[in-house]
């Protein structure tokens, strides 16, 4: 029995104790962990502490593919409201820089038509879905809803302006995004793709 249990303890720590001396390496060493950390004692033993993300389980085939729309819209999305936390944190800092609010309103416009002509074609193909998908991660990412952000930069007129707009096409630009309530599916997906699971 003491020749099974020392086997077994050294197949354990081959597969477990990372060869890679950095952290991220050893994050990435164990699939299907939302974290993991390394707890050595006053002996100076050490004790793995691995955190495990959830496993969808489905009650029906409605709800696997339901669970998989939205792991395909996530994928296409997620990349671009990364991208727009960051453009917004440098116009944060740009808009920052200028004394005057002519100046501006001027850059700020000057922007709009530049991400329009580079965007207009990514939203085109996106799906009624995938843009509510958007707005949500938007609102994850900046802690802002698309509304405050376009008021915020823009003014009051131009955002309530796009929220018809969105509203004539059944979307919404002041969606909030809720991880713990409705939008909890979403935040595990978000999770599973920031670990690269996805």
């Amino acid at each position: 029995m003491n020749l099974f249990r020392t086997i077994f303890l050294l197949l354990m720590l081959a597969v477990v104790v990372p060869t890679e001396s950095s952290a991220q390496a050893r994050r990435h060493r164990i699939y299907g962990a939302q974290s993991a950390r390394w707890e050595v004692n006053a002996r100076g033993d050490s004790t793995l502490h691995i955190t495990i993300m959830t496993v969808p389980i489905y009650k029906s085939n409605r709800e696997m593919q339901r669970y998989q729309r939205m792991v395909a819209a996530v994928k296409k999305v997620y990349p671009l409201a990364l991208d727009a936390a960051v453009r917004l944190e440098d116009l944060d800092q740009r808009l920052a820089e200028f004394e005057r609010r002519k100046d501006r309103k001027g850059y700020t416009r000057a922007l709009e038509e530049a991400l329009k002509e580079e965007l207009t074609p990514v939203l085109l193909k996106m799906t009624r879905y995938e843009g509510v998908i958007l707005l949500k991660l938007l609102d994850r990412e900046t802690k802002h809803t698309a509304f405050n952000i376009v008021k915020n930069i823009r003014s009051g007129f131009t955002a309530n302006f796009y929220q018809l707009l969105a509203r004539m096409f059944g979307n919404n630009l002041k969606l909030e995004y809720d991880p713990k309530g409705e939008d909890a599916m979403m935040e595990q997906i978000v999770l599973y793709y920031k670990a690269g699971l996805l």
